[in-house]
């Protein structure tokens, strides 16, 4: 019996884990011999961390934003790339595009969860993180809760369903339209991926930041 049949792994999720590699290999190879002139690689790295830094400060200030910067700038890089991944040869076939699969869509929203709320606790301390849902008055009290549970739902369908949403429309209309259609509907994908990234990092920044008592 083989392996895949005893325990199949979906493609979205052998996707992800491809992407992690890579994006952790590129890490490690930008990183490894730092110097003051840099070469190719490490000048992108420069310039892709010195960006979400200054595109995370704008939402939860400088202070956290430069704290917490690996877990924001991860969850973007990890959330583009995967978006990306469905305007290359092959996608659908050999391999899936893994923000179009709920659960890791719900993955990545469980992460914001547990760390919006363990960093709250670490920032604000457990007595004062639980008075935070006291306010502004403790009536709001059952409805605060409710918004807690709510987040991580909203965060996974919206990315999933964007993404999926798109990679469905893009693939009807390259079998309609095989011909000019499909160039521009790729075009505007890199845009809409960028997008569907930038809002899931920075609604999971801000509820963060909430947490931890970033205004």
């Amino acid at each position: 019996m083989e392996f895949s049949s005893f325990f199949p792994i979906p493609k979205p999720i052998i996707t992800l884990w491809v992407i992690i590699g890579v994006i952790a290999l590129l890490s490690f190879l930008a990183t490894r011999n730092l110097k003051e002139t840099p070469g190719p690689l490490q000048n992108i790295a420069e310039i892709v961390v010195a960006r979400l830094k200054n595109f995370f400060s704008e939402i939860i200030g400088e202070k956290y934003a430069r704290k917490y910067l690996p877990l924001f700038a991860t969850e973007f890089i990890v959330i583009i790339v995967s978006n990306y991944t469905g305007l290359l040869p092959g996608a659908g076939e050999f391999f899936a595009v893994p923000t179009a699969n709920l659960s890791v869509a719900a993955g990545l929203a469980i992460v914001t969860f547990v760390m919006t709320h363990a960093l709250g606790n670490i920032e604000r301390g457990p007595k004062g993180y639980l008075k935070s849902f006291l306010q502004p008055i403790a009536f709001m009290l059952p409805f605060t809760l409710i918004d807690q549970v709510v987040r991580p739902f909203s965060l996974a369908l919206r990315l999933y369903g964007n993404m999926y949403a798109e990679e469905t429309v893009v693939e009807q209309l390259r079998g309609i339209f095989p011909i000019g259609l499909p160039i521009v509907m790729m075009v505007l994908s890199l845009i809409f991926c960028l997008i569907q990234a930038m809002v899931f990092t920075m609604l999971s920044a801000v509820y963060i930041g909430e947490a931890m008592g970033e205004d």
